[in-house]
């Protein structure tokens, strides 16, 4: 990766099973962008094949951003370099850069992750959240359960 070179285009890895991250990626494509942006399910088939270095179960727990050059983004420096590529919300991600906005950035991603985790229940497993992608299912009524995803070949994607 070259950190000098200039960012011409970036891929937002979203969680696309949590509600929030959908209406934020919506509202990221209705905006005008000074940088495009493609958003991508985080730890997707397509995620994997276009950035297989990356840890992709990571990428589900935590907005990460990758740039054209090989730029990883994570955390709070994914969003602000996510508004930094929006005409209208250049100016703010240039104030959440400072370090007190730094800290309002934090703030902000720490209480998007809390909300996600109310929105399943607060139910983790290993620090992970159960996923219908994982083989999860849930019902009112029952519960959690679990039925593992077959694998066709007789090999599975790793996680």
């Amino acid at each position: 990766m070259n950190a000098t070179a200039p960012v011409r285009r970036l891929t937002v890895l979203y969680d696309a099973e949590c509600s929030l991250c959908a209406f934020v990626r919506d509202w990221l494509l209705r905006q005008p962008q000074l940088v495009p942006l493609e958003l991508v399910p985080a730890a997707s088939e397509e995620a994997r094949r276009r950035f297989p270095g990356l840890d992709h179960g990571a990428t589900l727990d935590e907005i990460t951003v990758v740039g054209d050059a090989g730029q990883v983004y994570r955390g709070p420096a994914a969003w602000i370099v996510t508004l930094w590529a929006l005409r209208e919300h250049r100016p703010l991600a240039h104030r959440l850069s400072t370090p007190s906005g730094a800290v309002l950035a934090k703030g902000a991603v720490l209480a998007a992750a809390k909300w996600r985790g109310t929105q399943w229940g607060g139910t983790r497993w290993g620090g992970r959240v159960y996923r219908r992608a994982d083989g999860w299912a849930y019902a009112p009524d029952a519960g959690w359960t679990y039925s593992a995803p077959g694998c066709a070949d007789g090999t599975c994607a790793p996680r």
